[in-house]
């Protein structure tokens, strides 16, 4: 994206998809993040959504999340077994 002079402010041109994507329309309030491209964390943490969302897991209908008894698997996200 480019940024553009409009009037006496600046401004961002959002392409169609993004647009569609989050549904937005003239007169909505948006908040912005400002984050360096950069970043490694966000880069680990892209790279990490990337990876589990090409596993296509199916969690059961019926599966209940359990905190103590994950507490006691002793279970961590480095855990490769």
């Amino acid at each position: 994206m480019q940024v553009s002079k409009w009037g006496n402010s600046l401004a961002v041109r959002l392409p169609k998809k993004v647009v569609e994507r989050l549904g937005l329309k003239e007169g909505d309030h948006i908040d912005l993040t400002i984050q360096r491209a950069d970043d490694p964390e966000r880069s680990k943490r892209l790279a990490a959504l990337k990876r589990l969302s090409e596993l296509r897991w199916k969690i059961p209908e019926d599966f209940k999340f359990d905190r103590d008894e994950a507490n006691e698997r002793g279970w961590r996200l480095d855990d490769t077994e």
